[in-house]
């Protein structure tokens, strides 16, 4: 039955959900950047150099069978979190800590047990992602002021609590970010698995078939990636550091190119979260960089 007021006329339905970020986010506005699969790379390179986290993975996970389901089922994740409605956040969130919750894995120096939501890890992969997006965008060429940059990471203590971590203490501007991966410094390695998480970056198994363009295609974004991470990555990896200014380049290049493709044609790639949204909330929800400032 249509509710109706006294004149006659239908009463407005409830307003349509935007979401736990909403169109008003910088989050909104990032997310929908084509750079996003670059700096999705760049966090597995540097999530990897955690050794209890990496462990984690490769104990829990075929990652080498099914890397490619991994990253997808990430960028899922994200563009559920981001655009998908808030009950449909909340269950992406429910079911990866139950996920989680159910398993562990074994320190490779001591051989203990340890639960894989500990708090430390958890940290640990939240903002190697968070800050692998913030800085492959804007180096890349997206424009965000410093004020907005500080607002993406205190919006991202919301995606920090569906993970399961407190969003007291989660790093939520830059210098707090800064102070977080400086305080973490020390207990990064470069062991056996962050070697085959490299390995497996660089050459992915794939179809015969497939070799030319992941030797063409693929490769470009794995070292463009690997070669935007912090210098103290690049000398736990065992690799020279490229020119910061090589690399800023070839970011900026990168993502003119990527950002050349009509933003409705690479929308349609499957899930379409962005076009669901927009279908949801109205033509006004299109994520653009020029709304990150307002």
């Amino acid at each position: 039955m249509v509710a109706t007021t006294r004149g006659g006329d239908s009463a407005p339905g409830p307003a349509p959900d935007p979401g736990l970020f909403g169109p008003g986010s910088v989050t909104w506005q990032m997310h929908g950047d084509p750079m996003m699969w670059v700096a999705g790379v760049r966090a597995l390179y540097l999530q990897a150099l955690h050794p209890l986290a990496v462990r984690a993975v490769m104990q829990n996970s075929d990652f080498r069978r099914d890397a490619w389901g991994r990253l997808m089922r990430t960028a899922n994740f994200v563009g559920t979190t981001t655009y998908g409605t808030t009950e449909a956040a909340e269950l992406a969130g429910a079911r990866v800590r139950r996920i989680h919750g159910m398993l562990s894995a074994t320190d490779p120096a001591t051989g203990r047990a340890y639960a894989i939501d500990a708090p430390e890890l958890l940290l640990w992969v939240h903002c190697a992602e968070i800050d692998s997006y913030l800085h492959v965008l804007r180096r890349s060429g997206y424009p965000l002021t410093d004020a907005q940059a500080d607002r993406y990471l205190a919006e991202h203590r919301v995606s920090a609590r569906l993970v399961g971590l407190d969003p007291a203490g989660v790093p939520a501007d830059r210098a707090g970010m800064a102070a977080y991966f400086a305080e973490v410094r020390p207990r990064l390695a470069a062991g056996a698995d962050a070697r085959a998480v490299d390995d497996f970056l660089l050459r992915p198994p794939t179809h015969p078939l497939l070799v030319p363009a992941r030797e063409v295609l693929w490769r470009r974004v794995a070292q463009l990636a690997y070669a935007s991470l912090p210098p103290y990555a690049h000398e736990l990896y065992g690799r020279p550091a490229p020119a910061p200014a090589a690399v800023t380049r070839g970011l900026r290049v990168t993502g003119t190119l990527l950002r050349g493709i009509p933003a409705r044609l690479r929308w349609q790639l499957p899930p379409k979260h962005i076009l669901r949204a927009m279908a949801r909330l109205g033509p006004g929800a299109r994520p653009a960089p020029y709304k990150a400032g307002r």
